[in-house]
């Protein structure tokens, strides 16, 4: 076999030029993509500010007993340095094993669980029924969707509040009931009521979101589909149940993911409407909340330590949710 080589250089012809080094590799990315560097170097910076570095404090604050009392702070012209000590896992061994791990923690894991699988299934069903009627043809179909889609326009501070309102003692709720001779709940005051009428209003806030995303997903079925099931001699049911649902199979994982997600986080909800007065009806976000800000002393600990196990939480669940997900596309696709 004759090899080629090159008389200037001494070298082989195809014989393949060393990698560069990543210096230069790195130097040549910048001179190849200033530009979009540029653009998303503000983007990083805020991105870093607002996100990056209060994660890493509080994760960082997680194994201190920092607090109110021993942080440091400023009174009037006088500094005080922070006192708080490194105490490795200890905070996170009280929350999940200390003597009153259930009051503190599980009571409001179990609640917060009940409270997003309900909320969840609730926005899934209603915004399913919703869409499916929303895209026959009937008349006025357009300004059906409008009001429909009004409680995820208004902001959720007015319509939590217009809620509390509506729900409190002499609220129109129960004023409708003692009218007609019902009996009239405590739904601020009452445990299983106040549970309730949480769920309640955030349904109502997280259905609209549902709907236009699965109205969407309905409109991007191909009608031959049901042309064809038709023909076939199916019935609504199996129309739904083979057609329907499978085509919506990639917008529904998507919409229940973000709606567990948020659920699960929902703060605005259960604080606006509840406040610090139903310790029964928190979640864990706004039990770390009342754990930081809303007792004295403030336990920065103890409420960074719930938000690193609540982002924990959200991780495991969203890995096992994607790699379930996965497992059965690729059984559909066999």
């Amino acid at each position: 076999m004759t090899v080629a080589i090159d008389r200037a250089t001494g070298k082989r012809r195809g014989d393949r030029a060393p990698r560069p080094g990543r210096l230069q590799r790195l130097k040549h990315s910048y001179q190849k993509y200033w530009y979009a560097y540029a653009m998303i170097a503000p983007v990083v910076v805020v991105l870093g500010g607002l996100v990056l570095y209060p994660l890493v404090r509080g994760f960082y604050l997680t194994f201190t007993d920092a607090n109110s009392l021993n942080s440091a702070r400023t009174i009037g012209v006088n500094h005080i340095d922070a006192t708080y000590k490194f105490i490795g896992l200890d905070n996170y061994k009280d929350i999940l094993w200390g003597p009153t791990s259930y009051d503190r923690f599980w009571s409001h894991f179990i609640w917060t669980i009940v409270w997003t699988a309900l909320c969840v299934a609730l926005h899934y069903c209603i915004g399913l029924g919703l869409a499916l009627l929303l895209n026959q043809k009937l008349r006025g179909r357009t300004f059906y969707r409008l009001i429909l889609v009004l409680p995820w326009a208004v902001p959720t501070f007015v319509t939590v509040f217009g809620w509390r309102f509506m729900l409190a003692d002499g609220g129109i709720i129960n004023s409708m009931l003692d009218a007609v001779h019902l009996p009239s709940p405590l739904w601020l005051e009452d445990t299983f009521w106040q549970r309730f009428a949480a769920i309640m209003v955030n349904t109502w806030c997280g259905v609209p979101f549902m709907m236009v995303s699965l109205l969407g997903g309905l409109q991007s079925i191909d009608a031959t589909l049901y042309e064809a099931a038709e023909m076939d001699g199916a019935n609504a049911w199996q129309q739904f149940r083979y057609v329907t649902l499978p085509g919506l199979r990639s917008v529904s994982s998507t919409v229940v993911l973000l709606g567990i997600i948020w659920t699960f986080n929902q703060f605005a909800v259960i604080f606006l409407l509840f406040g610090n007065t139903a310790p029964d009806a928190q979640i864990l976000v706004t039990w770390a909340y009342y754990l930081g800000f809303g007792q004295q002393p403030r336990d920065f600990a103890q409420s960074a330590a719930y938000g690193m196990l609540l982002l924990a939480i959200l991780i495991v669940f969203t890995s096992f949710y994607r790699r379930w997900l996965n497992r059965n596309e690729q059984q559909l696709a066999i």
